[in-house]
């Protein structure tokens, strides 16, 4: 290849191997070639059928992974350390941004989009602007830096891990919180996650206004008990179909001059939207 088409070739991330149980090789070798501050961006509450998504992007100071002792990925700590590792975070980052998306946005959008919208908002948060950004698990487009998705980054990447552990920590106290507003259904143990008991409490109680609605298991709740939601929803196919035959049994809140259930209106990105 000529030199030429080396020149037009763009920026990338050098390759890092990584061996044993964690290093952080991909973050210095970034910093090493000029490329930082690094910003690694991650999330916590995406599976969740209920609370919001949170997100943190979180710049660390060169050479200081090594020096934060238990950082990993935050699903691999105990509740314990995870306080521990986001104290020494906070106090030792060089920057941090974490971003609270709560169930609504999430319903009016869809998880997906919402995702990818609050790793922007955590970037746009920081103060510090990076020179590159490192995400966990997918691309995220529309970052004000160069960017790289790396595979289980935040077992891989010591700010993405950092990342990783403010938002899992963050969406747990505000979990134990709602638990004390919705005691019924156990946030405090289960943080919104769709466990047997939780599901068994949707089944009884049906869903609560920090509910996502949008999810198969509490619209069938809610339709169920007949309730409506208590903002605009956008329903995936998989939630429309499950909820057609328990929609069907609701005709005293289902509009005679629509076709699909309780007021469902179709929508052309594949689901429908509740008014």
């Amino acid at each position: 290849m000529g030199s030429s088409s080396a020149l037009a070739a763009p920026i990338r991330p050098p390759r890092a191997v990584v061996r044993g149980e964690i290093s952080w090789g991909l973050l210095s070798a970034l910093d090493r070639r000029g490329l930082g501050p690094v910003a690694g961006v991650d999330e916590a509450g995406r599976g969740a059928c209920a609370g919001p998504l949170v997100v943190a992007a979180c710049v660390l100071k060169p050479g200081d992974a090594a020096r934060l002792a238990e950082l990993t990925d935050s699903k691999l700590l105990t509740a314990l350390a995870r306080d521990r590792v986001y104290d020494r975070v906070i106090a030792r980052a060089l920057d941090y941004s974490i971003v609270v998306i709560p169930a609504a946005e999430v319903d009016l959008l869809g998880i997906h989009v919402m995702n990818i919208e609050g790793m922007r908002r955590a970037v746009a948060g920081l103060k510090t602007c990076p020179g590159y950004v490192l995400t966990d698990g997918f691309k995220v487009p529309g970052l004000p830096a160069p960017s790289l998705a790396v595979i289980k980054g935040d077992r891989a990447v010591a700010c993405v891990a950092a990342a990783s552990v403010l938002a899992k920590v963050t969406r747990d106290r505000i979990m134990s919180d709602l638990h004390g507003e919705h005691p019924v259904y156990g946030f405090d143990v289960h943080k919104g996650y769709t466990t047997t008991e939780h599901g068994a409490a949707l089944t009884e109680y049906g869903p609560s206004a920090v509910h996502r609605w949008s999810y198969t298991n509490v619209a069938t709740a809610a339709a169920a008990h007949g309730r409506r939601p208590p903002h605009k929803v956008m329903l995936t196919v998989a939630a429309l179909g499950q909820l057609e035959s328990s929609a069907r049994a609701l005709e005293d809140v289902v509009s005679q001059n629509e076709g699909s259930a309780v007021g469902y209106r179709s929508n052309s990105r594949g689901g429908a939207r509740i008014s």
